[in-house]
């Protein structure tokens, strides 16, 4: 997993792009943006056309929660509420060949379980920050600058047993700054690939006590790397299905180039009501600098996948 072999999951996921975009309509009129993962139809284009300033505003919000409640119940077990709110929000302007998209993602959750030691514990915990500005030059390439940003919100926390809780995370420690200059290819409004050879990441730790867990010097604040970039981003709607999914892979220009940092986000929901809806997300992380026990009691850590999945019921809105 560390070395440049990881790139097969990004021909597994434009594979599976290029399958979706092959159910689409072609004959429907469409807008390309340089924009990741937005849909554009032609109501979005008559709507920037009559807008004199050509922007555009859409997004939703949600709360999702489950409750565990018990007595006299045989088998054991806890009292237990899970609570958790996000929002995804998208600002778009597109004027002639240029476009800009800024959209932010987060999540916020908590998980309250009753008698134990940690009673409320974090569950989730996400800001997802990204804004590409692009030129169209043609056939569907677009000369592309590319800025995100990722951290968290609060103190995290592992908790091995009941009774141990391990410190983590917390605001910008880590966080993590991408500025990148590249090409966006997007042959249609589904998916694009965008791909950057001169990309710039900086890891930041500003909590001292936790630098060494995301490879930060611990007489600093920050880590900077210069590398390539390869980004896929999809949105295919169908009815009241959804499917959301972003890949990310960077590797330093250093003697560590072809170690693969790796960020894959999918997101599937389905509108039951008008404002009821069910949804899975799923989260796969895996970085060089960010290592774990390796749980043989030799103390030895190594690098691992990092995955979470969350899959709720709840109410949301859009606009």
């Amino acid at each position: 997993m560390k070395k440049i072999s990881l790139f097969a999951l990004a021909i597994v996921f434009l594979g599976f792009s290029s399958n979706v975009a092959a159910q689409e309509d072609q004959t429907r009129s469409t807008v390309t943006n340089v924009v990741g993962n937005s849909t554009s139809t032609s109501s979005d284009l008559k709507k920037l056309k009559t807008d004199s300033l050509n922007w555009k505003f859409s997004g939703g919000v949600g709360l999702n929660s489950a409750f565990t409640m018990l007595s006299n119940w045989a088998a054991g077990g806890n009292n237990s509420a899970l609570f958790l709110g996000n929002a995804n929000l998208r600002l778009v302007y597109q004027k002639d060949k240029f476009a800009w998209e800024t959209f932010f993602e987060t999540e916020l959750g908590y998980t309250y379980i009753d008698k134990a030691t940690y009673a409320w514990r974090k569950s989730n915990d996400k800001i997802n920050f990204t804004s590409k500005a692009g030129y169209d030059i043609g056939n569907n390439f677009y000369a592309t600058l590319l800025g995100s940003f990722r951290s968290q919100y609060t103190k995290g926390y592992d908790y091995p047993n009941d009774s141990t809780q391990k410190y983590i995370s917390n605001w910008l420690s880590p966080g993590y700054i991408d500025l990148s200059v590249g090409i966006d290819w997007k042959p249609n409004d589904i998916y694009s690939v965008y791909f950057s050879p001169a990309a710039g990441r900086v890891t930041a730790a500003l909590d001292k006590n936790l630098r060494a867990i995301y490879g930060v010097d611990p007489l600093k604040t920050t880590k900077t790397e210069f590398g390539a970039m390869l980004k896929g981003g999809l949105n295919y709607q169908y009815q009241q299905f959804k499917v959301v999914s972003g890949l990310t892979f960077f590797t330093p220009y250093s003697n560590k180039f072809g170690n693969v940092d790796v960020d894959w986000d999918l997101a599937l929901s389905y509108q039951l009501l008008s404002s009821v809806n069910i949804s899975l997300g799923t989260s796969l992380k895996y970085y060089d600098a960010i290592k774990f026990d390796n749980g043989d009691g030799t103390g030895k850590v190594v690098q691992h996948i990092q995955f979470k999945t969350i899959l709720g019921l709840g109410i949301g809105y859009t606009f």
